[in-house]
């Protein structure tokens, strides 16, 4: 019996299994009809939606389609003037006089409600930003109420955080956030500054203003005072006029080293208080004892994932010289399995990048890199034909001098550089103008403490990259910026603190 079901099994020609066989996934595409989107909003002042002074809008777009997703309303200075009075007016009437354990109660809600539209707003998210639905889906949305829940439990426990001290609000503060991670930047923001009995101005980036736009409906139905946070939307000049304007106490700015200059220059002589988290150009360290495999993983969510749209993206990659060759294959076979396309699809890893600038920005340094010399590679992989796309990009051969690996590209492009001692790199890593975060994979715990103890940056990840946490304080050296948001360290900078 046996000999004749082996003869049947050879006569139907049953080929093996292989495992480098070409196939897809099926598309998993995520609703948009979960999310409602206005056709135009307003600017959120004092509790309400307000028409801007100049009835001036523009449209905000779908980077993977290039279609309009709303048209938003342009501050002006008489608005942002509007929003500050509102904002000055809730702090001294209302919010700094109301018991902390009752401020807690309202951050707390926000939390919830956050939680409750978490599918609508990764939805919004993914939409206006263009990042994997994934990527909104299981980091941003959840991070970010984690952030009001985290400090929440701190608005009646400040005394605790600082024994012995007398503790004010400032009054209110003026903040400005990215387009990369528009609706945590709003949160890791006005979280801390609420507990602490401030009053906000928040301003988002003009590319990605939807989230922020549905969280003042979400302050709303958490029955938020109103005045207590105000939001304006609007470009360079919206945020200028709240960074000028003088009834702000302090100014909360994350974005590029070059508006952060410019925040600077135009407070110098004020009273004003500022915290500015700015560029990168992470080093991510490979060693010749670490768990390759996992590492290779970890450079391909420090960079590709969220299309290197993020300051602490690890751009620069240094491998010891025994593995790079082994690596770097792995690496080329690992990006070629990454899928580019729709955000909204559950099954793409690189979405579209945010806007036409930013991907001209980032074609001009792929084009700078090939001058330099540097040998590029980017996998076979067809791009939609609307939206702003980029395949995941890497350079190897590549010298410290370059400027793809000394100046921030903020996309998907990865310099490879290779080293073969401790001090080599760590040479190599601090010698650049940046200074926000860096990643070491090593099977030693003495070299990470040794590499953590020298290299100047603000954050050190350990056999791990991009891993964020309420309780843990964030920002840079150097030209990264200055000032910590996360964690206890994030309360301080909203606070007067005398002896």
């Amino acid at each position: 019996m046996a000999k004749t079901a082996s003869k049947q099994i050879n006569k139907a020609k049953i080929k093996p299994l292989r495992f480098d066989t070409d196939w897809q996934y099926d598309p998993a595409p995520e609703s948009a009809a979960a999310a409602q989107i206005e056709p135009e909003y307003g600017l959120f002042i004092n509790g309400k939606w307000q028409k801007p002074d100049s009835g001036q809008y523009f449209d905000t777009i779908n980077p993977a389609n290039e279609k309009t997703l709303s048209r938003i309303a342009v501050a002006n200075e008489k608005d942002v003037d509007r929003a500050v009075r509102a904002a000055r007016n809730a702090h001294e009437k209302v919010w700094k006089k109301m018991a902390p354990a009752e401020r807690g109660k309202y951050i707390f809600r926000i939390a919830r409600i956050i939680q409750e539209k978490a599918r609508e707003l990764a939805i919004i998210e993914t939409l206006d930003g263009g990042k994997p639905i994934r990527e909104s889906r299981d980091f941003d949305v959840p991070t970010a109420a984690q952030h009001f829940f985290y400090y929440a439990g701190w608005a009646d426990k400040l005394n605790y955080a600082f024994p012995q001290k007398k503790l004010n609000p400032l009054g209110v503060a003026g903040q400005i956030i990215p387009w990369n991670f528009p609706l945590l930047m709003a949160a890791w923001k006005i979280a801390p500054a609420l507990a602490t009995g401030n009053t906000v101005v928040l301003k988002p980036a003009e590319t990605t203003s939807l989230t922020a736009l549905k969280l003042a409906s979400i302050l709303q139905e958490a029955d938020l005072p109103p005045g207590v946070v105000n939001i304006i939307t609007g470009a360079g000049a919206t945020g200028a006029a709240l960074v000028e304007h003088p009834d702000v106490n302090k100014i909360a700015f994350t974005g590029s080293t070059s508006v952060g200059k410019i925040i600077q220059r135009s407070i110098a002589g004020t009273n004003k208080r500022s915290t500015l988290e700015l560029g990168g150009k992470a080093a991510n360290i490979v060693f010749e004892d670490a768990p390759l495999d996992q590492a290779v993983e970890g450079v391909v969510n420090g960079i590709f994932f969220n299309q290197g749209h993020v300051c602490c993206a690890g751009s620069r990659l240094y491998l010891q010289e025994s593995i790079a060759k082994e690596f770097i294959r792995k690496l080329k076979d690992r990006i070629s399995t990454l899928i580019v396309g729709d955000p909204m699809d559950k099954n793409t890893d690189i979405g579209a990048i945010n806007s036409k600038e930013q991907l001209n920005t980032i074609l001009r340094y792929i084009q700078i890199g090939k001058k330099e010399g540097a040998a590029i590679h980017q996998p076979a992989c067809s791009l939609p034909k609307k939206g702003f796309w980029c395949p995941p990009t890497l350079f190897t051969d590549v010298a410290q001098s370059n400027r793809i690996t000394q100046e921030e590209i903020f996309g998907p492009v990865l310099a490879i550089l290779t080293f073969r001692t401790d001090d080599e790199v760590i040479e190599k890593a601090n010698n650049t103008p940046y200074g926000l975060s860096a990643g070491v994979w090593t099977d030693k715990g003495s070299r990470i403490f040794n590499m953590t103890r020298r290299l100047r940056a603000g954050v050190v990840w350990a056999n791990t990259f991009n891993k964020f946490d309420a309780a843990a304080p964030f920002g840079g050296y150097k030209e990264s910026g200055f000032g910590r948001e996360g964690g206890l360290h994030g309360l301080s900078p909203y606070l007067e603190i005398n002896s």
